[in-house]
């Protein structure tokens, strides 16, 4: 190996390493992918020991792994399914009873298409996502939409599996309302 192709190898690791981990953090709250990272406007982020019991209806791991987090949508649409609206019929009822917590709700989409145009693709997403939430009475001040396009996939590859899980929307709960 020669001393170029030696230097080029070291300097690509070196920028492989300095790359921003989004869930190095240790908090939920926004910010990061699917809601990982820290400060996300609405008071902070939760450290994973405010995530509960999942078997705690009034829990956040309950909200995130019996009601479900994420809303999947089909190429190129922001048009929610029935299988999205019982999830967000779900999330409404939770939202309703535990009035303390603020969301993020985060578009994303899959790495089709260009930059410009998944960002918006995800922006409709979470704005679809949180107007069913307000139609079952979720407060609007309590909700904030953030797209992340293509830029933050849960599995980056070129095939239909991961796709499908890349065109999602996040509901991420926040550390509670500022004021």
């Amino acid at each position: 190996m020669t001393l170029t192709t030696k230097a080029l190898l070291l300097l690509g690791a070196l920028a492989l390493a300095a790359c921003n981990n989004p869930r190095a953090g240790g908090t939920f709250g926004g910010g990061g992918a699917d809601g990982f990272g820290g400060d996300n406007g609405f008071g902070g982020g939760i450290s994973t020991g405010q995530l509960g019991d999942p078997n705690d209806p009034s829990s956040i791991a309950h909200f995130n792994q019996r009601i479900g987090d994420r809303v999947f949508f089909t190429v190129d649409s922001s048009s929610l399914t029935p299988e999205g609206r019982e999830t967000l019929n779900g999330q409404a009822r939770w939202l309703n009873s535990n009035t303390q917590y603020a969301i993020v709700i985060e578009g994303h989409a899959d790495e089709r298409g260009t930059r410009e145009y998944n960002v918006a693709l995800g922006e409709r997403r979470a704005n679809a996502v949180m107007q069913y939430l307000v139609s079952q009475g979720v407060s609007a001040g309590r909700m904030r939409t953030v797209s992340y396009g293509k830029e933050r996939p849960v599995e980056a590859c070129a095939a239909q599996r991961c796709w499908d899980i890349n065109r999602r929307s996040v509901t991420v709960i926040s550390g509670g309302l500022t004021g």
